[in-house]
């Protein structure tokens, strides 16, 4: 039962949409109509602008650490299932009709708590995949071509250097992620990806 209840508030504190909620409140739009129609950070700098974005990212982010934080604390061990929870509510949420985001910041929030809860000597399975996604995207301006490389990075690393069974389940959100980008991965191969640019206006 505490089992199936710990799952179930990571699910729940993950259909958060703080992309919707800060665009309602503080900016009068509902992203959903806008732009790519996605929850996530990005399309939430798209249409609200850069600082909205990366207050979302953070948010989003959040989600899957803390609940892997609460989790810690009540039933050590079981951190990774909850996050994982986590991750599946932000892209299918309760509160936003089932249709949410893509899990990219929720899985670093995810991928953070791994590495402090789940082997606190490896924190580099964090680490890399962060650097990973910055320097693809700092150098390509494409923030899902980051973002699929720095997620299946931590994959790769927690399969050899942490566990396998927990790498299996981080590759099987990696792998959700992808799935996820499918329309971002075809436009990366016709050319047509839009691109994000720290200083300078979006194209």
């Amino acid at each position: 039962m505490k089992v199936v209840l710990l799952l179930l508030i990571g699910y729940i504190i993950g259909s958060i949409p703080w992309g919707l909620i800060i665009g309602k409140v503080f900016y009068g739009k509902d992203i959903r109509n806008y732009g790519s129609g996605n929850l996530g950070g990005t399309n939430a700098a798209r249409v609200l602008g850069k600082p909205a974005g990366v207050a979302v990212i953070l948010l989003d982010a959040l989600k899957a650490f803390i609940v892997m934080v609460i989790v810690h604390f009540i039933s050590p061990g079981f951190e990774q299932y909850a996050g994982l929870a986590t991750c599946i509510g932000h892209c299918f949420p309760l509160f936003a009709g089932f249709k949410g985001g893509k899990a990219v910041a929720c899985s670093y929030g995810y991928m953070l708590g791994l590495a402090l809860f789940v082997n606190n000597e490896l924190v580099f399975t964090f680490i890399i995949p962060v650097a990973v996604f910055f320097a693809l995207f700092l150098t390509t301006n494409y923030v899902s071509l980051g973002s699929i490389c720095g997620v299946s990075a931590c994959a790769i690393l927690v399969s050899i250097f942490v566990d396998l069974k927990v790498g299996l389940m981080t590759a099987c959100l990696a792998l959700f992620v992808i799935y996820r980008h499918k329309a971002n991965i075809q436009r990366l191969l016709d050319g047509t990806e839009s691109k994000m640019y720290l200083t300078k206006k979006d194209k």
